[in-house]
């Protein structure tokens, strides 16, 4: 069989994504797999309202629904309430459609298989999230088909290695399978082929196709739209290439007409789902943006950052410098920029709970393009091997942080810089190390130190609090030995109601200063009704002589729980 190894390749990817799939369906082990919860249930609620509800307007159906599965994420902000009463959804409706022949299997079997037929048990749950695994396999094999009419087997089975299992898209193939990204990654290796095809060959089903394509990702995710400019600007790789194709377009004037009509095609069920529940065929779903003074810290910043993250993709870019002749070159640059542009360009800039910056993960098969260019140039250099060791270490460093991700050792919102040197590849992080979430303060190098116990309090102790009050610990009299001091709080607490959005706090006041520290206490090694450690450093300010050390506890609906092995204790030189 010629080109066996990018086709191994990718079945190897279908194994891993169905691999990671089944080992991490949730956090707790007894728990039910939920994949049309939170942003996904906006994407999905339109299947079970019209075939199993006959309501996608009121949605009244939704409240037993969330009294039973628990999907929304607190209030219903997947819709959003019109004057005429209706709930137009937020998220469009192109995703439901990729997901219906599954969610329709899934309908058929579930009452067979003994679950209520109500859209939400556990078969459609599985249903959502095998699809997304299927069409991302499907996107997989028509890019490798595309990419062999440019590259060799070789490279493309190492970008496409490196392009899925190097990247977040593991996590929005295999785990967030309810999201729109695996889904639209799909429709993006048909726009190459069929564009590939019109000027090979310009044929108007090629155009309509495209068009049709084109309309229907819109429909999916508007930001989409951009995928305009991969027809757009294919073949404008030099003047002559240029005004052959400009030629093309003007003696098929009519192919513009059929794009156009494949776009309108596409995003037709969208425009007839707003005109039945708004009155009206264009609603604004309400997205904010900042063109003015785009979100870099999408790419660079240690919250998320596309590069901080899956430092592969900085190779997607590099390889735009070595795509030259390439017919695509121009289409690709145009793309790639302008779809940058406008992710970092959202006001919601980290995009909610996600690993690395999930909004460019669809368009990893255009990224392909310039990053398999660079893998094919590196293949001819002694040091390939290099690029090539690099590689299968960012591998090993993206499964291991996706398993920190699943049990949110690797925050999903809340990553900095302090805390990621902290648990990089660090498979048994400490207290000590989540307590960088929150606190800036942390002693290296504590063997220089002398060590003076300031409290020793073993004993088990209530902890309770009324809404906007405060749990006392201590509150202890506090004079630094020297200058330079720090102090180490550390104990267990046992929390039983108020955790959530609860913090264990320290106040370091003397005179008319005061000097705040905190650990959330819902952090990765956190367990309910249990006993969870605790630790943090307080570096002591050098202008503080003496005053009051106070550990507290602080959660805005009021707190109880327990605490217990309390200890201070003081580090100085």
């Amino acid at each position: 069989m010629k080109n066996i190894f990018s086709f191994i390749v990718v079945l190897l990817i279908g194994a891993a994504l169905m691999q990671h799939r089944l080992t991490h369906v949730e956090a707790d082990p007894k728990a039910p797999l939920k994949v049309t919860d939170w942003d996904c249930l906006g994407y999905y609620m339109y299947l079970p309202g019209i075939f199993i509800y006959n309501d996608i307007t009121t949605y009244k159906w939704m409240s037993e629904i969330e009294q039973k599965y628990r999907m929304q994420g607190g209030d219903f902000y997947q819709g959003s309430l019109q004057p005429n009463g209706n709930y137009a959804g937020k998220y469009l409706c192109g995703i439901a459609i990729m997901q219906a022949p599954f969610f329709l299997a899934a309908h058929a079997l579930a009452e067979p298989l003994g679950y209520p037929a109500d859209g939400f048990s556990p078969p459609y749950q599985w249903s959502v999230a095998f699809a997304a695994i299927v069409w991302a396999m499907l996107g997989l094999f028509v890019l490798r088909r595309f990419l062999l009419i440019y590259y060799d087997d070789v490279s493309i089975a190492i970008s496409l290695l490196l392009l899925c299992l190097a990247t977040n898209l593991i996590q929005y193939a295999a785990v967030d399978s309810g999201l729109s990204h695996a889904y639209i990654f799909a429709l993006y290796p048909l726009v190459l082929f069929t564009t590939k095809k019109w000027h090979d060959q310009p044929k108007g089903i090629y155009a309509l196709i495209t068009g049709f394509i084109i309309g229907f990702a819109t429909m999916s995710r508007p930001t989409e739209a951009v995928m305009l400019f991969i027809p757009l600007m294919w073949n404008t790789h030099n003047a002559t290439a240029a005004k052959l194709k400009w030629q093309s377009v003007r003696q098929h004037r009519s192919h513009i007409v059929l794009a156009v009509i494949g776009g309108l095609a596409g995003i037709m069920p969208q425009l007839i789902y707003w005109k039945y529940v708004t009155g009206s065929w264009i609603y604004d779903v309400g997205s904010a943006w900042d063109f003015l003074t785009p979100h870099v810290r999408v790419l660079t910043g240690w919250e998320k950052g596309w590069f901080i993250y899956t430092p592969i993709t900085i190779f997607f870019i590099v390889g735009m410098f070595f795509m030259k002749n390439q017919p695509f070159r121009k289409s690709v640059l145009w793309f790639c920029l302008l779809n940058i542009y406008i992710i970092i360009s959202w006001r919601d800039w980290t995009y909610g709970g996600s690993f690395s910056t999930r909004a460019l993960v669809q368009s990893y098969p255009v990224f392909a393009l310039p990053f398999t260019t660079f893998v094919h140039y590196a293949g001819r250099h002694r040091w390939k091997w290099l690029f090539y060791a690099l590689g299968l270490y960012l591998v090993v460093v993206n499964f291991f942080q996706h398993d920190q991700y699943f049990k949110t050792i690797l925050h999903y919102n809340d990553m900095n810089r302090l805390y990621c040197s902290r648990i990089y590849l660090n498979p048994s992080p400490t207290a000590l190390d989540m307590s960088m979430l929150d606190n800036t303060d942390i002693l290296s190098n504590i063997k220089s130190y002398k060590q003076r116990s300031i409290l020793s309090q073993p004993a088990e102790t209530p902890l309770r609090s009324n809404a906007g009050d405060s749990a006392r610990v201590v509150n202890i009299p506090y004079t630094p030995k020297t200058k330079d001091s720090w102090i180490k709080v550390e104990c267990h607490i046992k929390s039983i109601n108020g955790s959530w959005n609860g913090f264990l706090s320290s106040k370091l006041a003397g005179g008319t200063e005061a000097k705040f520290n905190r650990v959330r206490l819902v952090h990765p090694l956190y367990q309910h009704e249990q006993y969870t450690p605790y630790a943090f450093y307080i570096d002591v300010p050098d202008n503080y002589k003496n005053g009051q050390l106070d550990l507290y506890i602080k959660a805005p609906d009021g707190y109880d729980g327990n605490i217990k092995d309390v200890t201070i204790t003081e580090y100085s030189k």
